[in-house]
């Protein structure tokens, strides 16, 4: 067997029906150069034994793999496009190949991203490019260093295809990726249900989620059932939301088919970090009224929370599912705080104190325009760090004071672990670990030009030593 024993398939999506996927064949390349391998989470599942062939087998070519599902899965579902009703996509270049348990017992899928024409792919040739697939492993590999629950780059490989797009210089080359993700369930598969008025398969639809992601859930029934599944994805996508708004990131696609009912972050494609707080920084050119901006955020993914609860309705009493919506607010606090404070090495204390010393943090950080990361990475640790800050390339920033109150709410509440990690040779470095989107242009600019991967590969150990640096995520 290539797998080990701490592999673990479970292919519980298959068992949902017909009604929610269909079956689909996976492209065939004329090339498979692995670009990444992410050895550590195949570790985690129980693939880390797999030879280069093997894993070119179930990663590039779709060999089914040991006691999982026996045909790749193109998920049905609807949502709103920026704010507009979509009832006609769905996977168009992806689908579900396997589901596995990790060494916690949860649940993931091996899903994938340009492996082929679909039902969905309308007008499209079903592939991502290669520079997609590189964006794609470094964004995952970046917010997971920062502890932001997203989804993991598995697997890449460089397909030998040409591709034309109108957004990049054409022809470009192409690449499929797997990625591993708690759920590929979006909101949008409820919204396709609620659209056909499917009660039969919106009562099915909440007892496999409940069944495979909030299992305490399992003894309810009917609307209480569907209420608390509500409730604690409205919890989740609010820590999410929270977690990005710490990280500097933008997703800039918050569409309801991008949002998972796990709350985790995935299907990365027009990102980017804020080299700066602003929070009317936007990702993706086509979104010209900034509806996901950096500080809209919060309030798209409540918006989009708040068109699940109406598919939901379909077989739950709207006042119940409200009732579960105004868990947002809380959870995006608790999100926020959590991230922030994961991000300096703070104690954590009382909710109000804590949120206003975010709300002056967050004000300070966009009046003066300090840089992101460098102000996360001079403080960590809080006033441990004051030495180190003193020597930064901003330091003339912390000596106004205008800064006062950031340092004052941050004196005390040193993490115990701080010194401990302070002396990782990440934090002896001047400036930190970043990817701001010139920075990405620079990594691919010699992959295009030359085929060198020098500068991925540099950029991805930088990313790793960030992820030492704070500890496990």
């Amino acid at each position: 067997m290539p797998v080990t024993a701490r592999y673990r398939p479970d292919p519980l999506f298959a068992t949902l029906g017909q009604e929610f996927a269909d079956p689909v064949a996976p492209a065939r390349f004329p090339q498979h150069a692995l670009r990444w391998r992410n050895q550590r989470w195949a570790t985690r599942v129980g693939l880390d034994a797999l030879s280069e062939a093997e894993w070119e087998a179930h990663f590039a070519r779709f060999e089914a793999l040991p006691e999982n599902m026996s045909q790749p899965l193109a998920m049905r579902y609807h949502g709103h496009q920026f704010r507009t009703y979509n009832p006609d996509i769905g996977d168009g270049r992806g689908f579900l190949f396997a589901q596995l348990r990790d060494n916690d017992g949860r649940l993931l899928d091996l899903a994938t991203k340009g492996s082929g024409q679909t039902p969905y792919s309308r007008f499209g040739d079903g592939r991502l490019t290669l520079k997609g697939g590189v964006r794609e492993v470094l964004a995952g590999e970046m917010l997971e260093a920062l502890g932001v629950y997203t989804s993991k780059p598995f697997s890449l490989f460089e397909t030998g295809e040409q591709l034309h797009r109108g957004d990049e210089p054409s022809p470009t080359r192409s690449s499929v990726l797997v990625r591993l993700s708690h759920s590929h369930i979006r909101f949008g598969t409820f919204q396709r249900v609620a659209y056909f008025e499917r009660r039969d398969l919106m009562q099915t639809l909440i007892e496999h989620c409940c069944t495979a992601y909030y299992p305490r859930h399992r003894a309810l029934e009917g609307e209480a059932r569907a209420a608390a599944l509500f409730g604690d994805v409205v919890e989740a996508n609010a820590r999410l939301a929270g977690s990005w708004m710490a990280a500097g990131f933008v997703h800039g696609v918050l569409n309801t088919d991008n949002l998972n009912i796990a709350g985790e972050s995935f299907d990365y494609g027009p990102w980017r970090f804020v080299p700066v707080s602003d929070p009317a920084f936007t990702a993706a050119y086509f979104d010209q009224n900034g509806l996901y901006a950096f500080g809209r955020q919060p309030e798209a993914v409540s918006w989009a929370l708040a068109q699940l609860g109406g598919a939901m309705s379909l077989v739950c009493s709207a006042h119940l599912l409200e009732a579960e919506l105004h868990r947002f607010g809380a959870a995006y606090q608790i999100g926020l705080r959590d991230g922030v404070f994961a991000r300096l090495n703070l104690i954590e204390g009382e909710m109000g104190a804590d949120m206003q010393f975010l709300s002056e943090l967050f004000a300070w950080l966009t009046e003066s325009q300090a840089g992101w990361d460098q102000f996360f990475f001079d403080w960590y640790g809080g006033e441990a760090s004051a030495a180190r800050a003193a020597a930064s390339p901003q330091a003339a920033l912390y000596a106004d004071t205008d800064f006062a109150p950031i340092r004052s709410g941050m004196a005390g509440r040193t993490g115990a672990s701080a010194s401990e990690f302070l002396r990782h040779p990440y934090f002896q470095r001047d400036t930190p670990a970043t990817l701001i989107i010139d920075e990405v242009e620079k990594v691919w600019a010699p992959i295009a030009e030359s085929d060198d991967w020098s500068w991925y590969e540099a950029k991805l150990r930088d990313i790793a030593s960030l992820r030492e640096a704070l500890g496990p995520s």
